[in-house]
């Protein structure tokens, strides 16, 4: 008698970004036939244009900072040295370096794909069913594929506004910094969140002259308060004019630079505009409706904690959906959404533990469900609604390792709940904060109390031993 063959699943992926690139690889490794259809590059926005490049140049942009702060430690030139200590970037070789990485990256990641065994297709997919996608590659052929799964990870694109369209050459979204061929010489920045934050203090660092526009009373205004503040005062101690309460109307390019018009009438001048003023979902034309797919009123796919949408057999992950617009998240969603396509073992994606990082100077990194939440972080608290959280916030400054490091500016903050003394949330600002929030994202997920981590021994001197001293300061023996 025969032996049985058992059919393979076949898997489509449209877009090879962190959501795209891991759901492929642990669809192949569960036995999957995966076919991901890219159009601009393995690695999406993420390794190419966004987190990978962005952060190299803020790394750049600190390097340039760091012989500044030889002489505080008292480092100086040897008498006599004929030596120019002033640092000036090259940004064509700074802008080179950090796409090679990129690009780098991507190869890296295509290569791994076809190691195991996954198709890449160059061009475009649209879905005209649940099951079919028809693909137009890049030379201009068409295929049509089908499949027990379709996943949609097509990320996300800088919002433009009618008022301040980019040019490409002096009005430049996130995506087109990597083409200046000097470093700005006064840089007008529109919108300080996250990417706005980032880049104006990066630019500064490089040598810009730095214009930070916020519409808000701060900025940073979605994240925690103290942490924003504290950044706030940080960007205007290094020079950067911040303007707050300041929503820009329109930006348009003059003879040799660019004017933002302010919507109380003021002007601001610059060499280049910078426009941050958020993103959206990469959607259109994906034939998601006509697949029976619902789409918020933003534009976002509609899903659950498996990453399933509301046509059968389609699932998305990544920014598209709109869950949290983190690498990181993008991935756990496709990992967890070819899992659950594919019979696999899978838990429903776990928001409580995720932690986020902004890579100013120092960073700040956060975690805890309710840090999301703007209502929350103005009472201190990181469960918006949720009564019953103490907090305690330590200073770096105290911190032995802080003051070998000559580091003055930043802090540990942890959110416990009174009574169970259950780690809530936390956030670090800090350098390296994005390494530090670790051991308080796992403390979260694993709902540690304060006296289990402050019971866990942290090497003396280290950064890391101020989470353990905030620990112990939030235990409590008696209950009020």
């Amino acid at each position: 008698m025969g032996g049985v063959t058992e059919r393979q699943t076949s898997v489509v992926v449209l877009g090879g970004g962190p959501g795209g690139y891991e759901a492929a690889l642990v669809a192949a490794a569960i036995g999957g036939s995966v076919t991901v259809v890219d159009r601009d590059g393995v690695g999406g926005a993420a390794v190419l244009t966004d987190c990978v490049p962005s952060k190299a140049l803020i790394s750049t942009a600190a390097y340039v900072g760091q012989v500044e702060e030889a002489s505080k430690r008292g480092v100086h030139l040897a008498e006599g040295a004929d030596v120019d200590t002033t640092l000036e970037p090259e940004l064509v070789e700074v802008n080179e370096r950090i796409l090679g990485l990129a690009h780098a990256q991507s190869h890296d990641i295509r290569e791994r794909l076809e190691t195991v065994g996954v198709t890449v297709l160059d061009g475009t997919g649209r879905l005209t069913d649940a099951s079919t996608v028809e693909v137009t590659l890049a030379s201009g052929e068409t295929r049509t594929l089908t499949a027990d799964m379709i996943l949609v990870a097509t990320g996300s694109t800088p919002r433009v506004l009618d008022t301040m369209r980019p040019d490409g050459e002096r009005i430049l979204t996130w995506k087109q910094i990597w083409d200046l061929q000097e470093v700005p010489e006064r840089l007008v920045v529109v919108g300080s969140g996250v990417t706005g934050a980032e880049l104006a203090q990066a630019y500064l660092g490089l040598g810009s002259e730095v214009v930070l526009v916020s519409s808000r009373d701060r900025v940073l205004p979605g994240e925690d308060a103290d942490a924003a503040e504290l950044i706030e005062n940080v960007f205007r101690a290094q020079g950067m004019e911040v303007l707050n309460r300041s929503r820009a109307a329109s930006v348009e390019r003059t003879e040799d630079g660019i004017v933002c018009t302010l919507q109380d009438g003021r002007t601001v001048t610059g060499s280049h505009a910078l426009i941050a003023v958020g993103s959206v979902p990469q959607t259109e034309g994906l034939g998601l409706a006509e697949a029976g797919v619902e789409l918020s009123e933003s534009g976002h796919i509609v899903v659950d904690r498996v990453s399933r949408t509301t046509a059968r057999g389609v699932y998305a992950a990544g920014d598209c959906t709109g869950v949290l617009p983190l690498a990181s998240v993008a991935a756990m969603q496709g990992r967890i959404a070819v899992a659950h396509a594919l019979g696999d073992a899978v838990a429903p994606l776990q928001i409580r533990g995720i932690s986020a990082n902004i890579f100013t100077e120092p960073e700040i990194a956060t975690v805890g469900t309710g840090l999301a939440s703007p209502a929350a972080k103005e009472k201190g608290s990181p469960v918006e609604g949720e009564p019953g959280i103490r907090q305690i916030l330590m200073p770096l400054a105290t911190n032995p390792r802080a003051k070998m490091d000559n580091l003055s500016e930043g802090f540990v903050k942890l959110f416990a709940r009174e009574g169970s003394n259950v780690l809530k949330g936390g956030v670090v600002v800090a350098p390296r904060a994005s390494e530090l929030i670790f051991p308080i994202a796992l403390a979260v997920q694993q709902r540690l109390t304060v006296d289990q981590v402050a019971a866990t021994i942290t090497v003396y001197p280290s950064l890391s031993g101020s989470i353990t001293e905030a620990a112990r300061r939030l235990h409590v023996t008696v209950e009020d």
